[in-house]
This record gives C-alpha cells, sequence and structure tokens, in this order.
C-alpha cells in the first residue's frame, strides 16, 4: 500500500499516478479527508483521556457533593472516551480500506495509458526465416510425442494438458538451466507452497483486480498461487530483515482461472490454468529498487540468449501494471506462426508497496524500521516451450535443441518426430 506521509507531503503525485492509470483521480481527496478525519478524532480522544485521568485524581481527593458532580463528570467524560475511540477506530478501518484499494503509485518515466500503449524499448535477435511452412508449437509438439491436449482435456477440461516425454524432458531442462543460472548469480533456491493463506494473497496485491484470476479453496479458505513471488513476498512477513539485498529463485506450480480470456489462445499451451515456473523475488533498500529492477532485466535476458531467442524488450503502459508494480518491464519473443512477439517473461518494481501490506521491515541507517522493497522477475517458464520450438524447428518436424539445454537432455542436439 502507498506511503501516507508522502501522500500528505504530495497529494498531486497520486493524482498523476491515478490518472496515468486510467483510475479514479477522486480518491486522493477521499483519502486525504478520512486522513484527516481520523487524525482530529484521534486527538479528540487523547484529549479526553487524558481529561478523565485528571477528573479521576480530583475524584480521590473530593468530599460530599464536590465528589458526587465530579463521578457524574467523570462517567460522562468515560462515555465521551468510549465514543471518541470508537470514531477513531472506525475511521482507521475505512481509511485503511480505501488505501488498500489504491494501486502502487507509477514510477516516473513509466508509459501512460492501457495494455497498447507500451513502449518498445529493443528488439534483440534475428527473426528466422523458413524455407518450408512452419507448423505451431502444437502441432510440433504432437508430432515429437511432448504434448498431449486431447487427454488434458479428457482428464481434467479445457486450457489443461499433458507434457509427455521429451516435452517434459524439455520443460524440466528449461526450469533447470533457470535455476542453475540463479544459484551462480547468488540466488537461494526455493520450492514454495502453492497453497498460502488470504493476508499473504490479499499482501500481494492478487485479491484486487486480479481476484478473478485466482482459485480459491473455500473449504480451507486458501489461494492456489499463480507465481511463486506470492509464497516468497510471504515468506520474511511480519519481519525485520537484517541484511539486504536478500534474493530467492522459486520453483513452483502456478494455477491461474485465466477469467476473461474466453476463446483467446485456446489451442496449445500459451494460456493455460497450470504451469512451471522459476521466479526470481528480491527485497532490496527502497533506495536500489531502480538498479535491481534493471539486474532483474538483465538476467531475464540472459536467459532467453542461452535458449537463442529473437525477443523484443517492453516498458508496460501504466494501465496495464497491475496492482502492485511501479513500472514493469516484459520480454516478449517471437512466434513464428502468429508473426507476434508474445510475453515470456516479466520483471516488476514493487517499490514498498507489499512489504507495507505484509509488514517487512530492514533498519536503516539510524536503527529505524523501515519498509524494504521488493520486486520479482520471471527467469523461465512451461510458456517458452512454445517459442523453443517453433523457432528452432526444422522442415521434417524435428526440432535443434538450443545449445545451453543439451546437457539436460542427455547431449541431443535434435528432438526428431515419434510420429
Amino acid at each position: 500500500m502507498i506511503d501516507l506521509r508522502a501522500l500528505r507531503e504530495d497529494p498531486d503525485r497520486l493524482r498523476a499516478s491515478q490518472r496515468s492509470r486510467g483510475e479514479d483521480v477522486a480518491v486522493v481527496d477521499v483519502l486525504l479527508d478520512l486522513d484527516e478525519r481520523r487524525r482530529a478524532a484521534l486527538t479528540r480522544f487523547e484529549q479526553l483521556r487524558a481529561e478523565q485521568k485528571s477528573s479521576g485524581k480530583l475524584v480521590s481527593r473530593a468530599q460530599g457533593e464536590e465528589k458526587q458532580a465530579l463521578l457524574a463528570k467523570a462517567k460522562e467524560l468515560s462515555q465521551q472516551v468510549k465514543e471518541a475511540e470508537a470514531e477513531a477506530d472506525a475511521l482507521a478501518v475505512e481509511l485503511d480500506a480505501t488505501l488498500r484499494a489504491v494501486p502502487n503509485l507509477v514510477e516516473e518515466g513509466a508509459p501512460p495509458g492501457g495494455e497498447e500503449d507500451f513502449v518498445v524499448l529493443e528488439e534483440v535477435g534475428r527473426i528466422p526465416e523458413f524455407d518450408f511452412e512452419p507448423r505451431d508449437h502444437l502441432e510440433l509438439g504432437e508430432k515429437l510425442g511432448a504434448i498431449d491436449m486431447e487427454r488434458g482435456a479428457k482428464v481434467s477440461g479445457s486450457r489443461f494438458y499433458y507434457l509427455t516425454g521429451v516435452g517434459m524432458q524439455l520443460q524440466l531442462a528449461l526450469l533447470n538451466l533457470a535455476m542453475e543460472q540463479a544459484v551462480e548469480a547468488g540466488f537461494t533456491p526455493m520450492y514454495v507452497p502453492v497453497l498460502v493463506k488470504p493476508e499473504t494473497m490479499e499482501g500481494t496485491g492478487f485479491l484486487g483486480n486480479h481476484s478473478a484470476e485466482v482459485y480459491h479453496l473455500p473449504a480451507d479458505d486458501m489461494y492456489l498461487v499463480g507465481t511463486s513471488e506470492v509464497a516468497l513476498a510471504g515468506y520474511h512477513m511480519n519481519e525485520i530483515i537484517p541484511d539486504l539485498p536478500k534474493r530467492y529463485a522459486g520453483w513452483s506450480s502456478c494455477f491461474r482461472r485465466e477469467a476473461g480470456s474466453y476463446g483467446k489462445d485456446t489451442r496449445g499451451i500459451i494460456r493455460v490454468h497450470q504451469f512451471e515456473k522459476v521466479e526470481m523475488f528480491t527485497y532490496v533498500d527502497p533506495a536500489d529498487a531502480h538498479a535491481e529492477h534493471l539486474r532483474l532485466l538483465a538476467w531475464e535476458r540472459e536467459m532467453l540468449a542461452k535458449v537463442e531467442l529473437p525477443y523484443r524488450v517492453i516498458d508496460v503502459a501504466a494501465g496495464d501494471l497491475g496492482t502492485s508494480a511501479a513500472r514493469k518491464y516484459d520480454c516478449e519473443a517471437w512466434v513464428p506462426t502468429q508473426n507476434a512477439y508474445r510475453e515470456v517473461t516479466s520483471t516488476s518494481n514493487c517499490t514498498t508497496f507489499q512489504a507495507r501490506r505484509l509488514a517487512i521491515r530492514h533498519r536503516d541507517a539510524d536503527g529505524r524500521p523501515q519498509p524494504v522493497a521488493t520486486l520479482n522477475g520471471t527467469l523461465a517458464t512451461t510458456r517458452w516451450i512454445v517459442a523453443i520450438l517453433e523457432n528452432h524447428q526444422q522442415a521434417d518436424g524435428s526440432v535443434r535443441v538450443p545449445e545451453a539445454l543439451r546437457k539436460y537432455l542427455g547431449g541431443r542436439e535434435v528432438l526428431e518426430p515419434v510420429r
């Protein structure tokens, strides 16, 4: 959640952020009004309580009618103190709820607008040219005995699938390569819970505008994570971290309802309900958050270079950032049969937004607890298989294995069709 003190000092910054996101600007005045009323109610409560304490001392020394009058006044003060406290508490609850509904402040320099208003920062690699009609990833996957959508649908419904044979091996190769790179870069490897409590999911910002995408288990009041970011953010919840930065690489299954995507990407494994991912998650001093964001992007680019994919980097527009992010960069790999770039990585700077909600702090130079900054970035996910198969395909339906993945696939240089 945003910093209330910073809001008081510069409300126009939040107004500008809301405007660039296409969100309600009027919420700024609502927050300022609630904050002013809460502080006034709190001041009145503290004044009345002080008067009540003074009155109590007078009662103990008084006699006769004077004591009876003071007792009556004390009773009246007691009621006023309760009412003032109740008012201050109610306003605090309303203020907190309103604050939690407001997205993070957009970082200066992020493009304004919606989903289509991103800015392309760079295109990397050579788009392949085929002297044959390229097959899409599903046709290739079926020929290789790597993907089985039909049985996935039979067992679980649409947008489910099996990775079989070399498909499963390719996924493991990709994720192992990602985890190996992360460890070499100083990340602590983590296997994380995929079921989390409501306060963890809410604290990371996924139960606001994105709640329809999240699987909820009502009987247990638990949520299935859509990314290990959620579990990794909760790892230091309600803690003061002694040393920064902390860098973790989480491997998990991820689950998304894909609400609102009816009819989109129904062929193959581009948009599915369950997938695997290695996610980078870091806790840093807020002063280092911008630089850390660029480091995460560089690690993502390093992975894409290893699997020899052409891609572009985009600066995501404010209206498409999501609740927690102040800035987000996506890497989109080229998908030949779609003649388009599709997202394969995303890295977000969430500044202190998640840490404030989850009470994650560090000590500043003066020893005072302060919120940390949190950042996340994808290092590999099941969707990468789409781009790997399509970009490295050959005329006979075989697929060349990128050199960096070969050691995880028994040295195989080519995946051969089995049908």
